[in-house]
C-alpha cells in the first residue's frame, strides 16, 4: 500500500518531532461496521508513529474496555496519553488529514511536555474553570482555520482537568453534525448547547465557558 505521508513530509515530521520532550502513545479505536476512514486512519497515525521512538500507537476495538475507559462512542477516534500514560482529555474523531495534521502535530509536542506559553491572566480563568466542560471543535479537512480552534480546546483540556476537548470531523460524522446544525466550520459547540463559529481567540472560548 502506497504510503500517505510522502518523503517530502516523513523528513519535515521527523524535525520537527525533534521537539518531542517525552514519549507520548497514540491510542486508536477502530470499528468493523462501516467506518470509511478507519482503515486510513490506522495507516496515518501508524506511519507518524514511525517517524519517532518517542510515539507510541495502541489500537482497540470500539466494543473495548479501553473505549469506555476514554468515553469514546465513534470511530475511527484517538486520544493521547502523556509519558506517565495519563489521558489529559485532547480527543481527534476522525482522520486528521488535510490542514488539520496541524492540530494533531501541535497536540504530540504539548502532549510531549514541550508546551507554548499562556498569559498569566487567561491561565487565571483557566483554572477557575470547576465545573465539567466538553468542547467539541467541528472541522473539514480543507479547512485552513479549523487547526487552529482545534489547538486551543485542546490547550484548555490540557490546562485544566474539568475540560474535555474534541476535534470532530464533520464529513465523517454527519449525523452529529446535522445535530448541531453545522453550516460553516470550525463550529464550536461547549457543552451541546453554546456555539462558536470560527478560529476565536481562548478568551472567547473562556466567556462562553464561564456563562454556563
Amino acid at each position: 500500500m502506497e504510503k500517505l505521508l510522502n518523503a517530502d513530509v516523513q523528513k519535515q515530521l521527523k524535525q520537527v518531532f525533534e521537539e518531542l520532550k517525552n514519549p507520548v502513545t497514540m491510542v486508536l479505536f477502530t470499528s468493523q461496521d462501516d467506518c470509511e476512514s478507519c482503515e486510513t486512519t490506522v495507516s496515518l497515525l501508524t506511519e507518524v508513529s514511525e517517524l519517532s521512538d518517542k510515539l507510541n500507537l495502541r489500537i482497540y476495538g470500539l466494543e473495548s474496555e479501553e473505549a469506555k475507559k476514554y468515553d469514546i462512542t465513534l470511530a475511527p477516534s484517538f486520544v493521547l496519553l502523556d509519558h506517565n500514560d495519563e489521558y489529559h482529555r485532547v480527543k481527534f474523531n476522525g482522520i486528521p488529514a488535510g490542514h488539520e495534521i496541524n492540530s494533531f502535530i501541535s497536540a504530540l509536542i504539548e502532549m510531549s511536555g514541550a508546551e507554548s506559553e499562556v498569559p498569566a491572566e487567561l491561565l487565571e480563568r483557566i483554572q477557575k474553570i470547576d465545573k465539567p466542560v466538553n468542547i467539541k471543535v467541528f472541522v473539514t479537512l480543507s479547512c485552513p482555520h479549523c487547526p487552529g480552534a482545534v489547538q486551543k480546546a485542546h490547550k484548555l483540556a490540557m490546562l485544566n482537568k474539568n475540560v474535555t476537548g474534541e476535534m470532530v470531523e464533520a464529513q465523517t460524522f454527519y449525523e452529529l453534525s446535522e445535530k448541531f446544525n453545522v453550516t460553516g466550520v470550525p463550529k464550536i459547540i461547549i457543552n451541546d448547547s453554546l456555539e462558536l463559529v470560527g478560529n476565536q481567540p481562548i478568551e472567547r472560548f473562556l466567556d462562553q465557558i464561564e456563562s454556563l
